[in-house]
Parts: structure tokens; sequence; C-alpha cells
């Protein structure tokens, strides 16, 4: 099997692993035995299934979520492109490289790439949006939509 197939293939999580996710989810600095105590197992069992998670590339990483006005991020918006084909994976570098790109996805529809732009102002934001994404090799075209307001669902 190659390795994008197995990237691909859904890992098989029991209702322990389940839950043992979603206490990470909500708090990510949980220690083991909060965790442990939360889901009714030993703290060695929630342990080695955190190591096994992580090892098999289900949690991938640990991060602090961050209020972006707060942070002084206060212009977000999401950014289409149209890309030529075949330049996914050098513009995915290129694209993960700005700081102000929060996210980046590959999607199927009118655009081909989606991403989430937050920068310190509407000034900030239109040199990310017209200075560098629209002049990357491999973008055909972008379009932009404001952030009015985000509304946080975990």
């Amino acid at each position: 099997m190659d390795t994008l197939t197995q990237a691909s293939v859904p890992a098989e999580l029991d209702e322990v692993d389940r839950q043992i996710i979603a206490q990470l989810v909500a708090d990510g600095r949980m220690s083991v035995t909060q965790v442990a105590d939360n889901v009714h197992i030993s703290r060695a069992h929630a342990y080695s299934r955190i190591n096994r998670l992580n090892r098999e590339g289900i949690l991938t990483r640990f991060t602090a979520l961050v209020d972006p006005i707060k942070a002084g991020l206060t212009s977000s918006a999401y950014v289409t492109l149209k890309v030529r084909q075949h330049s996914w994976r050098k513009l995915r570098e290129l694209l993960t490289a700005i700081p102000e790109v929060h996210h980046v996805a590959l999607v199927g529809g009118d655009f081909d790439v989606i991403l989430l732009v937050r920068a310190r102002d509407n000034m900030d934001l239109r040199r990310v949006i017209f200075d560098q994404l629209q002049s990357m090799p491999g973008v055909l075209d972008t379009q932009t939509f404001l952030v009015f307001e985000d509304v946080d669902t975990r």
C-alpha cells in the first residue's frame, strides 16, 4: 500500500479512543491523569492510548486556540483560489509559509483551494491577497469573503 493510500485509510477507533480524543479536543493541556479519570481508565492505559494515537497520526499536535481579535488580528477573510492543474504541491508549500494564512484546504467545486487569512487590519489583508496570493505562480484567480464574526463551535 503506498503512502497516500495509507494516509487516507481511517484508523480503527473504539469508544475509549473517541472519549480520549474528545477530552483532548476540549482541553489540549489536560493531564493524562485527568484524561484517565474523565474516561474511567487507568493512567497507564490512558498514557499508552494517547501514545498510540500520536504514533498513528490520529493526534497530530497539541495547540492553543487564540482569539484573533484579542491577538490583534482584526481583519479576516476566506480566500478562494483557482489554480493551474498540477501546481498544488508547490503552491501548498508557498501558502503554508505565509504567516497570515491560518488554514489551507484543497477542495472540489467552483474553486480549487480555500484559505483562512487573518491579518492585523484591512491594509495588511490587502497586502497578503494582492501582493502575495495573486502573484503566486499557478494562481489563476482569487475571490475574497470577509469574515464579520467568528463563532467557535468547540
